[in-house]
């Protein structure tokens, strides 16, 4: 690893000569290049001094406790030495992470859906932690969302929720949060205090841009209207403004109420829509290239249990890791780097593998 930190740190210097050549400046397409590569190696620098800075001190700690007799001064290294062995494999989990080379889909918007699975109401309640969760590490990330289409649920939560998420690396942080995720906790209705378990399943499709768009015909579409009604079935609009659009060759449906306005949902439900059949082409064209199981690599399948969040041991677990967690209340409020780095790293090792069966 240090061989390639120290190719980077070397290109990093040249890029920062480059940014400041004349003939650079001039041609905006390179300078903008250089500048977005420029920012990717600042960071990969910061955390490998962060890195270099905290070992030094945690050697010169622990080689002052072998000879420190005073009681005050000796419990003082102690939690230094601990706080350095609590942040330096963070750190070191955060490069690993950045030196996966960037993709042109990392900040990609991101379509995600959100839906109930087994398990009732207890998962459309989950459906409703999950949208928490993932608004609060958009918050966190600075990234921006807006609700597409949702289905709240009678005792609380949604029986569906889709979202668009944008800004800096979404994509890259978010794409292996598609899978079912399961959750195991004691209902308020259970009078025994079983645990019950259900499951919501997460899809996540990067929204395509202009240019690959599939272009589809208003005559393969099948357009339905109804009126928007909200959690227990009433209506919470008096005209027919919700959208149900149907594609006939690939049968895709897509479906908005949450808008007043009839073009506006229908505006939301197209995009979805061009979203699910660029999605559906482009991994039909992987297939095409290499065997389904290799075109499934770090795809997240909806059909795969990924995650269980467990309330009583206030524990969470990625199954495709083996890592485990015990602060799934900071997970809940959006605390979700950890899982999210550490799923880049083990794909795009995975990927260089050339592994046919990773999870």
């Amino acid at each position: 690893m240090e061989r390639r930190i120290r190719e980077l740190l070397e290109r990093f210097e040249k890029v920062e000569e480059l940014l400041g050549h004349p003939d650079v400046l001039a041609n905006q397409k390179q300078y903008r290049e250089l500048t977005q590569e420029h920012s990717y190696l600042s960071e990969i620098k910061e955390v490998w001094g962060q890195i270099q800075e905290a070992e030094k001190r945690l050697q010169e700690d622990e080689q002052l406790l072998r000879t420190e007799s005073d009681p005050e001064l000796v419990d003082l290294l102690r939690q230094e030495i601990q706080s350095y062995n609590t942040s330096l494999p963070q750190l070191r989990l955060k490069l690993e992470n950045l030196l996966v080379p960037p993709d042109p889909f990392d900040s990609r918007n991101v379509i995600m859906e959100i839906r109930a699975g087994t398990g009732g109401d207890e998962a459309a309640l989950f459906v409703g932690d999950c949208v928490r969760m993932y608004k609060c590490y958009a918050d966190q990330k600075g990234w921006k969302y807006e609700t597409l289409s949702s289905a709240p649920s009678e005792r609380g939560g949604f029986k569906e929720y889709i979202m668009v998420l944008s800004g800096h690396n979404v994509y890259r942080h978010l794409q292996y949060e598609a899978g079912t995720h399961r959750v195991q906790r004691v209902p308020d209705t259970e009078a025994q205090g079983r645990i019950h378990t259900s499951a919501v399943t997460i899809a996540v499709l990067p929204e395509p841009t202009e240019e690959e768009q599939v272009q589809i015909n208003e005559k393969d579409l099948r357009i339905e209207t109804y009126r928007a009604s909200g959690a227990g079935g009433q209506h919470v609009n008096v005209t027919d403004s919700a959208v149900r659009i149907t594609h006939i060759p690939t049968g895709a449906v897509v479906a908005c109420q949450d808008e007043r306005s009839q073009h506006k949902n229908k505006d939301k439900a197209m995009r979805l829509l061009s979203a699910k059949i660029t999605e559906e082409k482009r991994r039909k064209e992987h297939e095409e290239m290499s065997s389904l199981r290799s075109s499934q690599v770090g795809s997240g399948d909806r059909s795969e249990r990924i995650r269980t969040y467990n309330f009583p041991q206030n524990r969470v677990t990625d199954h495709r890791i083996n890592l485990t967690l015990y602060n799934l209340n900071r997970v809940l409020d959006g605390d979700l780097d950890e899982f999210t780095n550490a799923l880049i790293t083990y794909f795009h090792q995975q990927k260089l593998s050339g592994d046919e069966n990773p999870r």
